[in-house]
C-alpha cells in the first residue's frame, strides 16, 4: 500500500476521519482547560546517629558530618512506614490530604530520604510538605519509642533541604492532552480503514457476475503514489536504529523513544491499514513468530498487571508504561517482517541491507577504537536528548573499547555477533558470485574484526559460537581454510595491536578463577534477586521497572526477567530463543540447495548466540540489540515459511514417491545471472 492509497483512502472517508479527528482536539481543549496545574514541592531529610553510640570530635561538634551509611536500614523502615496505610490515615488528620511519596534521595548510598507532596493549591503543597518532614521526624521517634530505645541512643532526623518553593508540573497535563488526541486520532485512523473495507466488501457483492468494466488508462503515476512494502519500511527503521546513537531519545520516553522505535509503532499503522483493506495477508507457515510473540505480550502485560496492583512508585509506573511501548514495538517489527513480506527476494534484500549497515557500524567502531574518541558523542540531533547519563568512553586496560552509535560496548559487540553468521552465508551465496570479492567479504572482515576490540567477553563468546556452529558444517576444504585463515587473523592482532589478545586471555582467565572483580560484582547480585523473585514469583513486579536507580545493575537479561517478570515471562524469553534455534535446524533440514541449507545455519548460529550472551549483559534493555533480535527472529519464521511451501510433499501409501505439487520457486542461481 502506498502513501497515496493511505490518503485516498482517508479522503474518500472523510466523514469518518475529520469528525472524530475533530472530536479528538475538542477533547483534548476541554481536557487542557479543565484539568488544573499541579504544583509539587520537596524536602530532603538525613538520619544522624546518637552522640551515644558514636562520639563527635570536639573541635567540630557538626552533627550532619556524622550521617553514616549504616543507617540505610534504618531508612528503609521509616520509608515503609511513612507509605503505609496507618501513616497516610494519621497526615490526613493533620492536614496533608495531597498524594505523596518518600523514598531514598536519588544518586546516594547513604540514609538520605527525599519527600515530595503534589497537588493543586501551591500553598497548601507548600504547608504540606512542611507538616510531612515534621511528621517524619515525629514517625522515626515513635518507632523508636516502641522498641524502648533510649533517648541517648535515638537516631535523629536533619532537615537538609527545606521545603522547596512548589513548581508546576506541566509535563504530566500534556501527556494527558496529546494522550486523548492520539487515542482519538488513531481510533478515527483504524475505523476509516474498516469503513472502508467493508464498504468494499459489500460493492464486490453487489458487482459479482456483473459484467467487467472497461479498463481505464493509468495515466502518469505521482511520486507519492509509488508502491511502499514492509521491505522499505524494516529499511527505513535499520537507518534510523543504526545511524541515529541509541542513547538519543525523545524527551519524556526514556529508552524506548529512539526515533527508530518511533518509526516501527508509525509503520504498524501502515500495517494495520493495508491488513485491515486485504492488501496484505500473512504468507502461509509464518504464524510460528507471532504466536510466540503472543505469549511474551501475555507475559509482559500479566507483569504490568502485577505492578499495578501492588502500589508501586511513580517511577515504576512510568517504567511500566516505557515497557508497553517497548512491547509494541517489538511486536511492529515481528509482525512486519513475518506477516508483510511476501516476497523471498525482498525478504533476501532486508537482511543483504542489515548487513551492509551493520558493516558500517562495525566500521565507526574502528575509528573510535584507534582514534580513542567516540563518534556518537559527537552527534547532537536538536529534539533528541541523551536517555543514559553521562556517555564517555570506556576503557579496559589500555584499549578504549568502541561502541560506534550504539550505548555500550557490549551492545555494540552483541549487535554484531547476531549480524556475523549472515554476513558470512552472504559472502558464500552463489547469487552473489558476481560481485567482487571485497564486496562479499568486507563484511565479514569489518564484523567480525570489530568484535574483539571491544575487548569483551561477550563480544569473544559471541564470535567462538559463530565460528564453531558455522565453519564445523562446512566441508573439509572450506574448513581448514578459515581455520587457517582464522589463525592468520589472531597473529595480525597481536602484531598490529600488541597486548589486546594477552588482555583477551586474562580476562578469560580471571573469568575460570572467578579472581575478576567485574565477574564477582555480577554473581554477587544472583543471590539478590531471590528476595523479589519469591515475592512475586509468576509474573514478577512489572516489565521495566527494575531500574538500576532504584534497585542494582543486573547484567543478565535471565536474572532481570526473572525479576522483573517472574518465571512466566522466563519460559516466555526461552520459548522465544528456542524458537529461534528450532528455526534455523528446521531451514536446514527442509532447504533443497546448499545456499538455503547455509542460510538456515546462519539463522542456528544467531539464535543460539542470543541465548549465550544474554546471559552476560541485559540484552533487551539495549534498543539496537533488541530490534536486531527480534527481526533476525521474525525473519527466520518468514524464511522457513518460505521454504516449507517449496518443499516436497511427504511419501505417503498411496504415493510412494515424494509428490511435488507445489512449484518451486526459481532457481535463485539463475534470477542472479539475469
Amino acid at each position: 500500500m502506498s502513501i497515496g492509497e493511505i490518503l485516498a483512502v482517508l479522503r474518500r472517508r472523510w466523514y469518518v476521519m475529520v469528525p472524530l479527528t475533530l472530536i479528538s482536539l475538542l477533547a483534548g481543549a476541554h481536557l487542557y482547560r479543565s484539568v488544573p496545574v499541579a504544583y509539587q514541592s520537596q524536602s530532603s531529610v538525613a538520619l544522624l546517629d546518637s552522640t551515644a553510640v558514636a562520639e563527635l570530635a570536639p573541635a567540630f561538634g557538626n552533627p550532619i558530618a556524622n550521617a553514616g551509611g549504616s543507617l540505610v536500614v534504618t531508612a528503609d523502615v521509616l520509608i515503609r512506614t511513612l507509605s503505609g496505610t496507618d501513616a497516610a490515615r494519621d497526615l490526613q488528620g493533620i492536614g496533608v490530604t495531597d498524594p505523596y511519596t518518600v523514598g531514598f534521595a536519588a544518586n546516594t548510598s547513604g540514609p538520605m530520604l527525599t519527600l515530595t507532596v503534589t497537588g493543586t493549591d501551591r500553598a497548601n503543597v507548600l504547608e504540606e510538605t512542611n507538616k510531612l518532614t515534621a511528621f517524619a521526624g515525629e514517625t522515626l521517634n515513635a518507632l523508636q519509642a516502641a522498641a524502648k530505645v533510649k533517648p541517648a541512643y535515638m537516631v535523629q532526623t536533619a532537615p537538609v533541604v527545606l521545603p522547596q518553593t512548589p513548581v508546576p508540573q506541566m509535563k504530566s497535563r500534556y501527556q494527558q492532552v496529546l494522550g486523548v488526541v492520539i487515542l482519538g486520532t488513531t481510533a478515527a485512523f483504524v475505523l476509516s480503514f474498516l469503513t472502508d473495507s467493508l464498504l468494499a466488501a459489500i460493492r464486490r457483492r453487489r458487482a459479482a457476475g456483473a459484467p467487467p468494466a472497461p479498463a481505464r488508462g493509468r495515466g502518469r503515476r505521482k511520486p507519492w503514489g509509488r508502491q511502499l512494502d514492509a521491505t522499505a519500511l524494516l529499511s527505513g527503521y535499520l537507518g534510523l536504529a543504526f545511524f541515529i546513537p541509541s542513547n538519543l531519545t525523545l524527551p519524556g520516553m526514556g529508552g524506548v523513544g529512539t526515533p527508530a522505535n518511533v518509526f516501527a509503532l508509525l509503520c504498524l499503522f501502515w500495517y494495520l491499514a493495508a491488513w485491515i483493506t486485504g492488501r496484505i495477508r500473512p504468507a502461509p507457515g509464518t504464524r510460528l513468530p507471532r504466536v510466540v510473540m503472543c505469549l511474551l505480550a501475555f507475559s509482559v502485560l500479566g507483569s504490568y498487571l502485577a505492578n499495578a496492583m501492588r502500589g508501586s512508585s511513580h517511577k515504576e509506573v512510568l517504567a511500566a508504561d516505557r515497557g508497553l511501548i517497548g512491547l509494541l514495538v517489538w511486536v511492529s517489527l515481528v509482525v512486519l517482517v513475518s506477516a508483510g513480506i511476501q516476497d523471498r527476494e525482498r525478504l533476501d534484500v532486508l537482511l543483504r541491507r542489515a548487513v551492509v549497515m551493520g558493516s558500517v557500524v562495525a566500521a565507526i567502531g574502528f575509528y573510535d577504537f584507534f582514534t580513542a574518541t567516540n563518534v556518537a558523542d559527537s552527534i547532537s540531533i536538536p529534539g533528541l536528548q541523551s536517555s543514559v547519563a553521562q556517555i564517555t568512553t570506556l576503557d579496559r586496560g589500555s584499549f578504549t573499547r568502541p561502541r560506534a552509535t550504539t550505548a555500550q560496548p557490549l551492545e555494540f559487540g552483541g549487535m554484531l555477533a547476531i549480524l556475523l553468521p549472515f554476513a558470512v552465508q552472504q559472502a558464500f551465496d552463489p547469487v552473489r558470485r558476481h560481485l567482487r570479492a571485497w564486496r562479499r567479504w568486507a563484511p565479514v572482515a569489518l564484523m567480525g574484526g570489530a568484535l574483539p576490540l571491544t575487548v569483551s567477553r561477550t563480544s569473544i563468546i559471541g564470535a567462538l559460537i559463530v565460528v564453531l556452529v558455522m565453519v564445523l558444517r562446512w566441508k573439509p576444504e572450506r574448513r581448514w581454510a578459515a581455520i587457517g585463515l582464522l589463525m592468520g587473523a589472531v597473529a595480525c592482532f597481536k602484531v598490529i595491536i600488541p597486548g589486546l589478545i594477552g588482555t583477551i586471555t586474562a580476562l578469560f582467565a580471571s573469568f575460570v578463577s572467578n579472581s575478576d572483580s567485574s565477574t564477582q560484582a555480577r554473581t554477587v547480585k544472583y543471590s539478590a534477586i531471590v528476595p523479589y523473585l519469591t515475592e512475586r514469583p509468576l509474573f514478577g513486579r512489572g516489565f521495566g521497572t527494575f531500574l538500576p536507580e532504584l534497585f542494582f545493575f543486573t547484567d543478565n537479561q535471565y536474572m532481570l526477567t526473572l525479576a522483573e517478570m517472574g518465571l512466566v515471562g522466563l519460559l516466555a524469553l526461552l520459548v522465544l530463543l528456542f524458537t529461534g534455534i528450532h528455526q534455523g535446524g528446521a531451514i536446514r533440514r527442509l532447504a533443497r540447495t546448499e545456499s538455503d541449507r547455509e542460510l538456515g545455519q546462519a539463522f542456528f548460529a544467531s539464535a543460539l548466540v542470543s541465548l549465550v550472551i544474554a546471559a552476560t549483559f541485559d540484552a533487551l534493555s539495549f534498543p539496537m540489540f533488541a530490534g536486531v533480535f527480534f527481526l533476525t527472529i521474525a525473519a527466520g519464521g518468514s524464511y522457513l515459511g518460505f521454504i516449507r511451501r517449496t518443499a516436497p510433499e511427504p511419501a505417503t501409501v498411496e504415493s510412494p514417491c515424494s509428490s511435488t505439487s507445489r512449484p518451486p520457486t526459481a532457481d535463485r542461481s539463475r534470477v542472479a545471472a539475469r
